[in-house]
């Protein structure tokens, strides 16, 4: 073809546009006082302006909605909706049209036309409508493709296409740590920030567990017979606030008791986050799974069951200590208790504990008493598996708070 050849007129012209939410109109009031030159000009030219709210006139936001004027900001985890149009501009009738509608990303092409097979034919000022949908999964620059071709009176196939680049942003920015509790519980703080410029009412923020935990949700306050969200009714975001969400996760019976098997999972689950824009527009993110780093529980592991808050000065209280065999093989274990300065042991150290088997656990009552007021640390229990000669020491167990009791409270 000659380069100097006028470019083809097309007997169709296409138009797209994107389907959203309208938003208010706004308007920017001008004011003055009664005693400056314009007087109350200007107040009467916004009480007659129709886009104003009648005895609110000097208020930023109308009562009229306006349409987007481009693409606007598309945000990860929206459903991005477009309307395609073909219409049909010239005098005659035209035959075989196929619009096709393609979604190109940095990974993939996805076609996102509701029907592939071509209309036989459209008439003069006559067209052919579409609306797609798209869940928009990947942040980037996205090309949404609109191609038509079709077919002249004469015989002659005709072709064009017309390409729409947007971008897709970020609308959160999700970051969690996890805390390994004593017992096989896992808390899991998941913060949350709204990185867009505009609100968000949190419809949904919950974690969906892997199969070997139970989880519970930190996030309500029980009031009489309801639970009330400690984030109030309304549950909105403001642009660049951060707001922290607190899980629970326990294992599942059927695995509470395997103490190897728990030792090694490291994946948790995943957040679903659901939530609603100006309009109600709404959106939602699923993250990946989340991991956190294995425990490091050693051979044995040592926790306690019971342990009472305050105890006296000098006088004998009760704990019970769980002990659980983490490793692959059988152990014989030997128990000693050795006194601190605070804390003393009550009672035969050196004791056999006999033989435990993999992943099964013990559970040992044990006496001992504080001779120091406060807050004080529990510590000088040693294991020792006489099969491998491999002594275990376990330091700061716990805490207790011991106080005398022909003191008063006030002294």
């Amino acid at each position: 073809m000659d380069v100097n050849q006028a470019k083809q007129e097309h007997l169709l012209a296409l138009k797209v546009m994107r389907l959203t939410k309208p938003t208010l109109f706004t308007n920017m009031p001008v004011t003055c006082e009664d005693r400056d030159l314009p007087g109350d000009l200007f107040l009467r030219l916004m009480k007659d302006d129709p886009s104003t709210v009648k005895g609110a006139e000097t208020l930023i936001l109308g009562e009229m909605l306006t349409l987007p004027q481009n693409f606007g900001n598309i945000f990860l985890g929206e459903t991005f909706s477009s309307y395609i149009s073909v219409h049909n501009d010239s005098s005659q009738v035209v035959k075989d049209i196929l619009v096709k509608a393609d979604l190109q990303t940095s990974s993939q092409r996805l076609n996102l036309s509701a029907s592939n097979s071509a209309v036989s034919e459209l008439k003069p000022e006559c067209c052919i409508d579409d609306v797609i949908h798209h869940e928009v999964k990947e942040i980037g620059t996205h090309i949404l493709v609109c191609a038509v071709s079709y077919t002249t009176q004469t015989g002659e196939k005709l072709y064009f296409r017309k390409f729409f680049k947007f971008q897709v942003l970020k609308p959160l920015d999700v970051k969690t740590k996890f805390y390994n509790a004593e017992t096989d519980e896992v808390f899991l703080e998941a913060q949350i920030q709204n990185i867009t410029t505009s609100p968000m009412f949190m419809e949904k923020v919950s974690l969906e567990p892997s199969m070997m935990y139970n989880v519970t949700e930190l996030n309500n306050v029980a009031s009489g017979d309801e639970s009330e969200s400690t984030f109030g009714k309304m549950s909105y975001l403001q642009p660049l606030d951060t707001r922290q969400y607190l899980y629970c996760l326990k294992p599942k019976p059927e695995f509470a008791e395997k103490a190897g098997v728990i030792k090694g999972v490291t994946v948790i689950g995943k957040l679903d986050i659901v939530w609603k824009t100006n309009l109600g527009e709404r959106g939602r993110l699923q993250t990946s799974q989340l991991q956190r780093m294995a425990p490091g529980y050693g051979d044995v592991r040592l926790s306690l069951e019971f342990i009472p808050d305050t105890v006296d000065l000098e006088e004998p209280f009760d704990i019970t200590c769980k002990i659980t065999n983490c490793s692959e093989r059988t152990m014989d274990l030997l128990l000693e208790m050795c006194n601190t300065r605070s804390v003393h042991w009550c009672g035969v150290s050196g004791r056999q504990l006999g033989k435990l088997s993999p992943s099964a656990s013990l559970s040992i009552p044990l006496k001992l008493l504080s001779s120091v007021q406060g807050l004080q640390s529990i510590s000088g229990l040693r294991l020792t598996d006489t099969f491998l000669k491999r002594t275990y020491e376990y330091d700061d167990i716990a805490q207790v708070c011991v106080v005398c009791p022909y003191t008063s409270p006030e002294s």
